[in-house]
């Protein structure tokens, strides 16, 4: 809503509550005393004129000024933040005030009908004194329902209040009724014969009609009936998210000018909770972009997506048991499908225990792919503490740095360049991390086969070395000689 009129942005761009609250309230204040000063205009013409229609009009100033009251306190008590009773806060007030309008315009133009039709059918109509204080009353009346008509129009396009769209067109319906009125006084002064009771009576259905239009859009509110539109934008928009395999549900209400729902969408299961929390933060910011006066709530459900690999499925299983696996390795033999993999317990933990937990993580896993499916696995000790160590001296980081060297240059493999070698020792062994350059066009697997038959050689030379972490790293291409000029 920034830079609409009467509204003033915060810096970020937006209107606060509070902001579009002081605007709704200062337009229903408005309204009430413009009902006031007009109701005793018409009352005191009408009294002098003695025109049925005028009468009718300013009768329904009455009303008016019994309706505007009740929008002032259904606008500041719906502007209210949700309580312990009213958990969705008190939006359905404003739609109550303008279900008061509807049965307000209801009865008054019932009871219009009801005596004009008794004049038109009797033939009686008492003189109607048109003087110039009656007709610059109209006039006046006219120019004030007009641009208080426009004022609440554009307000409750802003602020969304149902209230004071409810007034606007009971004003609108003011300003008709007044034209009416008007015409039938000039008629009257022309000779027409009833003109004045025929004015009444088209004023009457006039008001009949706004009445019904008023009442539907009410209890469409009222019944919660989803606004027309938003529904589909909301459901277009979402699908376009990232992360967002499938939109399930959609629950939409207006209240107070604000949309509220619930949105359920489905995301992969294989998501980790941060991502999907992600994916939730940016769904809202695209609704938000699409209805922006919406308080949306959203559930995201899990779901199996089609491309969805087996060894996604068997890390899922896992993180769901909260059972650490590595290595885990997953093909396909005569038809069945075979997952090996290394389980990670307690290294303080009974065999028995042990076995136990593998066989319930054997079992989740041929539950998921059938129970024809081959798993083995290999249980490991986990390290559950943190154990100290030290660097080793330099001699032991350069002899360890010499023998990896060599053992890569006699391999004859694509590993070279060994560089930055850290050697230190733990009550274990020795633990040591180093670099070494590859072919950057190389896949993956052609350099970790390189490498492990280097460590595999350093180990056997070195029994003192509990284990090797090798960083690979793209060998950079030699730069092109220059041409000479």
């Amino acid at each position: 809503m920034s830079g609409t009129q009467g509204l003033t942005p915060n810096p970020t761009g937006t209107v606060s509550p509070a902001e579009v609250a002081r605007v709704k309230q200062k337009a229903a204040t408005l309204s009430v005393v413009a009902s006031i000063v007009l109701t005793l205009a018409k009352f005191g013409a009408a009294i002098l004129s003695g025109s049925l229609a005028l009468m009718t009009d300013a009768l329904q100033g009455l009303i008016d000024i019994g309706s505007t009251m009740f929008t002032w306190f259904a606008v500041r008590a719906a502007d209210k933040p949700a309580d312990d009773e009213h958990h969705y806060g008190h939006g359905k007030f404003e739609a109550l005030a303008a279900l008061l309008e509807t049965a307000i315009l209801f009865g008054l133009s019932g009871a219009i009908l009801w005596e004009a039709a008794n004049r038109l059918w009797s033939g009686s109509e008492p003189h109607v004194a048109v003087t110039p204080l009656v007709i610059g009353v109209l006039l006046f009346s006219l120019m004030v329902d007009a641009t208080r008509w426009r004022t609440l129009t554009m307000v409750a396009k802003e602020t969304r209040s149902e209230a004071l769209a409810a007034e606007a067109l009971h004003f609108a319906t003011d300003f008709v009724g007044t034209a009416l009125v008007l015409l039938g006084l000039i008629l009257t002064r022309m000779g027409v014969p009833m003109a004045d009771s025929a004015t009444a009576l088209a004023l009457a259905v006039f008001m009949i009609a706004t009445a019904v239009k008023l009442g539907r859009r009410t209890v469409d509110t009222l019944i919660d009936a989803a606004p027309k539109g938003v529904a589909e934008r909301l459901r277009e928009a979402a699908q376009g998210v990232a992360g967002v395999v499938n939109v399930e549900w959609l629950r939409l209400r207006p209240a107070g000018g604000v949309v509220q729902g619930e949105i359920g969408i489905q995301v992969s299961r294989t998501l980790p909770l941060d991502r999907v929390s992600a994916i939730k933060d940016d769904l809202l910011r695209a609704l938000a972009v699409v209805e922006p006066d919406s308080a949306l709530t959203v559930t995201a459900n899990p779901v199996q997506v089609d491309d969805e690999t087996a060894l996604e499925r068997v890390l899922l299983i896992a993180l769901k048991m909260k059972v650490p696996v590595h290595h885990v390795s997953v093909h396909t033999i005569g038809g069945r499908l075979a997952v090996s993999l290394d389980m990670e317990v307690d290294a303080q933990l009974p065999l028995g225990e042990a076995h136990e937990v593998a066989t319930r993580l054997e079992n989740a896993i041929r539950a998921e792919f059938g129970g024809e499916t081959e798993v083995d696995t290999h249980i490991e000790p986990m390290e559950t503490g943190q154990p100290s160590g030290h660097n080793a001296p330099w001699e032991v980081v350069e002899a360890i740095g010499k023998a990896i060297a060599q053992e890569a240059a006699e391999a004859g493999g694509p590993i070279r360049d060994v560089h930055s070698v850290r050697v230190r020792e733990t009550r274990n062994g020795l633990v040591v991390n180093y670099h070494c350059r590859a072919d950057g066009a190389l896949d993956v697997a052609a350099v970790h086969r390189a490498v492990d038959k280097i460590e595999r050689k350093v180990r056997e030379a070195r029994p003192d070395v509990c284990r090797l972490v090798s960083h690979a790293e793209p060998a950079v291409p030699p730069e092109k000689p220059r041409a000479l000029p």
